[in-house]
């Protein structure tokens, strides 16, 4: 993951990384996961296709892909922060059939000559990317010609609309008092701040469809606070 203040951002996943699974879980009521199994579901991932998770944390979509791709097809998890890429490498060992892999690096130095993946998954990290546009251009550049990409985040909503007044007292008044008994609120602070420079669903169409992607969807679920980018080119 290559992000704004790489070095800030990095350090604060490394430090999450043992809490990040429990509060994850906890702070979205274990709605997470069906956010995740969604997102999964809408992109169809089938036996034999070869997919990447970008900025895959503790894998939990990797895990949810290679359910799907296996036993013919293979997933790699793709991240820059060590201790939680750590994570999702021990949550694997249970893991004894071949097809998952496990990738640390920063998504801009992926070689585009030899990873040409029929999917990309990617939840919670394009709006930490540097920048979001050439993010997707990676993106698109790294998929099969008839590749598909998806992509859950925070939706970013109109500035005082109701979703956005809830996010903002839901955060500020309950993520970050939470966060503040493992001693996280720092880090989880900065959620806020990476949603405010993150563009507006209509926005990030515009930008997938400049890239170059033929076929671009954008919906919110969860009372507009979360969004899915669906990609195809």
């Amino acid at each position: 993951m290559q992000y704004k203040k790489n070095n800030e951002v990095k350090t604060i996943f490394n430090k999450v990384s043992c809490k990040y699974d429990f509060l994850n879980t906890l702070l979205s009521l274990g709605l997470h996961k069906s956010w995740k199994n969604k997102l999964v579901d809408i992109l169809k991932p089938i036996d034999g296709e070869n997919w990447a998770d970008l900025c895959c944390g503790t894998g939990d979509l990797s895990f949810l892909i290679f359910k799907k791709i296996r036993p013919n097809g293979t997933v790699t998890g793709i991240d820059s922060a060590k201790e939680i890429l750590n994570i999702a490498r021990k949550r694997s060992e249970s893991i004894k059939k071949k097809g998952i892999y496990w990738e640390m690096q920063d998504i801009f130095d992926i070689d585009e000559n030899l990873k040409m993946y029929d999917g990309i998954c990617m939840s919670y990290g394009l709006r930490n990317l540097v920048n979001v546009e050439e993010g997707l251009k990676k993106v698109f550049n790294l998929l099969s010609d008839q590749g598909r990409a998806g992509f859950l985040d925070f939706n970013h909503s109109k500035l005082n609309s109701l979703s956005d007044i809830f996010q903002k007292i839901y955060l500020r008044l309950v993520v970050v008092p939470i966060s503040k008994i493992f001693k996280l609120n720092k880090e989880y602070s900065y959620i806020e701040k990476s949603i405010k420079n993150f563009p507006e669903g209509n926005k990030l169409i515009l930008i997938a469809k400049g890239v170059g992607f033929r076929k671009v969807a954008y919906r919110t679920i969860f009372c507009n606070q979360m969004g899915i980018l669906i990609l195809e080119k």
